[in-house]
C-alpha cells in the first residue's frame, strides 16, 4: 500500500474537526458511522465516485475516510447530494483549468476541497477556522514520527 498523501490527510483532519469529531491519527472513521447503503445511496447521486460492481473504491485509506466524512455529514442535513456534486464539479473544473491533468488521481483530493468548502459555507467552521487548524496540523505533522499517530496540542496553535 502506498504512503498516505500528508497534505490530504491533514485535510482529511480538519474536515473531521469540522464536522465535530477529533481524532488523533492520520485515518479514522468519523464516529458516527454511515447509514447501511448509503454509500450505494452517494454513488447514484454523485456520478463521478470511483468505483467498481460492489460499490466506492480508494486507493489509500484518507480517501475513504474524506468520502466516510462527506457521508456522514449528508446525513446529518449539512448538505443534498445535489448541492454536493455542485460543489465537487466547481471544485474539479477549478482544478482543471490550474492545469490539474484530470487522470483520476487527484479525485479525492477536489472531494477534500469540496468539503472545506461546503463546511466553510454552510457555517459550519470558517475558513480562518480551518486555516487554523491546517496548521496546526502542519506543525504537528513536523514534529511527528512517521507511522507515529498525529497528536494535535494546545502549542500546534501557537503563532508562528
Amino acid at each position: 500500500m502506498s504512503a498516505i498523501d500528508p497534505t490530504a490527510a491533514r485535510r482529511a483532519a480538519l474536515a473531521s474537526e469540522a464536522s465535530g469529531q477529533r481524532g488523533n491519527s492520520i485515518v479514522r472513521a468519523p464516529d458516527t458511522r454511515p447509514e447501511p447503503g448509503s454509500s450505494a445511496r452517494a454513488t447514484e447521486a454523485v456520478p463521478s465516485i470511483p468505483r467498481d460492481a460492489q460499490g466506492p473504491v480508494f486507493r489509500e485509506p484518507w480517501e475513504a475516510q474524506a468520502f466516510a466524512m462527506a457521508l456522514a455529514l449528508h446525513e446529518r442535513g449539512l448538505f443534498t447530494w445535489p448541492e454536493w456534486a455542485a460543489t465537487l464539479a466547481d471544485e474539479i473544473k477549478r482544478a482543471q483549468a490550474c492545469g490539474d491533468p484530470d487522470t483520476g488521481e487527484t479525485y479525492y483530493r477536489h472531494w477534500l476541497n469540496a468539503l472545506e468548502r461546503i463546511v466553510a459555507a454552510k457555517g459550519i467552521a470558517t475558513s480562518d477556522t480551518l486555516h487554523r487548524y491546517r496548521d496546526a496540523w502542519d506543525h504537528a505533522a513536523d514534529r511527528t514520527a512517521h507511522g507515529t499517530p498525529i497528536e494535535l496540542k494546545p502549542e500546534d496553535f501557537a503563532e508562528a
